[in-house]
């Protein structure tokens, strides 16, 4: 049965950090749908990636001698496989696997790891895009490879951490397969099918817009193993996990966060044509080179999980003339670390102790990095700062209402102020906030009556820029991305929304899209009119915080 926005009465405030009931509810509302390396990696363009392996001899679909970096148009050219879907998941056991790395430059080589009830099994690797409206095109499938049933989660102890720990199944060189985001179909011979989600990223995002994915979100919310961020034994908060490993299969079909969150912005910047970059948070975190003249960044629909390192090089890009895009609701808000703990590579493990974060050994000598919400003590530093706008609670589904019609953001959608779309503003929401660090001058361009369990508020859409000539856009909802595809048929119900909500998030999205890809925003479009005063009234008073852009 799929399970709705509407089926939970509960309105949780940001105060109350222990969100077992949020952790089920963003579940439900998408099942609809098909050594410690920080201190030493981070910050750093570092080459300390697992090494080459031997690999499994397969049936590459591309030709290997292809510079992997081969020009962007004629890949999008190419023809489409729009047999990418899953058609059977079967049982939990039937078919699952992991790799052991988030992401890898083309040519580079992974390992994969699969447990199966059935005798053997193929690998299809499908690039997500436009491809004529296919979604993702074929690049690579295995041989055949026997399968075997893999041991059952490994404990950690101490963080309650579940790793799989498995044997490597085959080894996989990415020559050929050009950067982009990709799922890896496994194709048991028991006629059933599983992800796993993998970025190919790229060396350089120099002219061009980077989207940054984000798997330590994804893996917060994973329950492979009967363990996450938000429960453990028995559906407990308290018997979470304090840190998740990579180095486990995602639940459920193996990609549904990135599905969800991720993949209809891909396809939509794909089909625009804009010169695009691949990345992840974590990524980043490590290696901020990455970064460096890119013209944008942007941020999917449910990336809220993020090291100091990572805001800090997100920060500095967009100080010195990159565009921002945050395309999601209650992006920032867990500091977490990244480290290694025994899994297969430098960095597989996520730390967030939330609430409990008195136990977290950093507390006493590295204060700044405690594992804990951003805004929170000992080192409170509000996600606002950076994105503009800051995140209030959940469940909330209300209609999104245009405030700044006139606003270029907005432009050839026919939108006029005061104008609805229904159910847009879900299932968590972001607002501007008076009284908490704010970037000015800063534009409302979408102001959204709500009530969440009988609290009225709003959830704000806001536009900035800063002194470097970057703009900044947040959206304030994280069923922004789930809006592309309203109306389409693409994942389920999408919560009601229409094809007319799809048709508008598409346009603005395509607008701010095209024009952070054009350079700093801040010099090519009108300046934002700072509003928050004029909106917010009385919230909006001298003693209110604000920052100076850039700071």
């Amino acid at each position: 049965m799929t399970t709705t926005d509407d089926d939970t009465e509960r309105c949780e405030p940001p105060e109350r950090r222990g969100r077992l009931d949020r952790r089920h509810f963003l579940e439900a509302a998408a099942a609809g749908v098909a050594g410690i390396a920080v201190g030493a990696v981070a910050g750093c363009d570092s080459a300390d990636r697992a090494p080459s392996r031997t690999g499994v001899g397969a049936d590459p679909t591309t030709d290997p001698t292809t510079d992997p970096t081969a020009d962007a148009t004629a890949e999008r050219a190419r023809p489409g496989s729009p047999d990418w879907r899953i058609r059977s998941v079967g049982p939990p056991d039937a078919v699952e696997g992991y790799t052991d790395t988030v992401s890898v430059e083309p040519g580079e080589e992974f390992g994969l790891y699969v447990s199966t009830t059935a005798p053997g099994l193929r690998v299809a690797a499908y690039r997500i895009g436009w491809y004529g409206g296919a979604q993702a095109r074929l690049v690579w499938r295995s041989g055949r490879v026997a399968g075997r049933v893999q041991s059952g989660p490994r404990m950690v102890t101490y963080t309650d951490t579940v790793r799989a720990d498995w044997e490597r199944t085959l080894a996989v060189r990415t020559d050929g397969w050009p950067e982009g985001a990709y799922l890896l179909r496994l194709d048991a011979e028991n006629g059933h099918q599983r992800y796993v989600p993998l970025i190919v990223r790229s060396a350089s995002a120099a002219g061009r817009t980077v989207l940054m994915h984000a798997p330590a979100t994804w893996q917060a919310y994973n329950l492979w193993g009967g363990y996450s961020l938000y429960e453990g034994e028995n559906g407990a908060y308290g018997t979470r996990s304090l840190a998740v490993s990579f180095d486990r299969p995602y639940d459920k079909n193996g990609a549904e966060k990135f599905l969800v969150y991720e993949r209809a912005a891909v396809v939509l910047a794909e089909r625009l044509g804009i010169p695009l970059a691949y990345t992840t948070g974590v990524d980043v975190h490590l290696t901020p080179s990455v970064l460096r003249d890119a013209t944008a960044v942007v941020s999917l629909g449910h990336d809220e999980y993020w090291t100091p390192e990572q805001r800090r090089h997100v920060t500095r890009a967009r100080d010195a003339g990159t565009n921002l895009a945050f395309l999601g609701a209650n992006t920032c808000y867990r500091r977490i670390r990244l480290e290694q703990d025994g899994g297969t590579g430098p960095v597989r493990t996520v730390v967030c102790f939330k609430d409990d974060y008195r136990n977290d050994p950093y507390l006493v000598e590295h204060r700044t990095m405690v594992t804990t919400d951003f805004r929170a003590p000992p080192a409170a530093d509000p996600e606002s700062s950076l994105t503009g706008v800051l995140y209030e609670g959940f469940p909330v589904d209300a209609p999104y209402v245009v405030h700044g019609a006139d606003h270029w953001i907005f432009e050839g959608t026919g939108a006029k102020r005061g104008d609805s779309f229904d159910h847009l503003v879900g299932v968590e929401y972001d607002r501007v906030t008076p009284g908490q660090p704010t970037p000015s001058p800063l534009e409302i361009v979408a102001h959204s009556p709500l009530v969440c369990a009988g609290r009225d508020s709003h959830a704000d859409s806001a536009y900035y820029t800063v002194p470097g000539g970057a703009g900044v856009f947040a959206s304030g909802t994280m069923r922004w991305v789930e809006g592309l595809m309203a109306g389409t048929g693409e994942n389920g119900r999408n919560h009601g929304m229409d094809a007319r909500t799809g048709a508008f998030v598409t346009r603005t999205t395509e607008n701010v899209l095209r024009a952070f890809a054009a350079g700093p925003a801040g010099r090519t479009r009108p300046a934002p009119r700072d509003n928050v005063r004029s909106v917010y009234g009385h919230a909006a008073t001298e003693s209110q915080e604000r920052l100076p852009p850039g700071a």
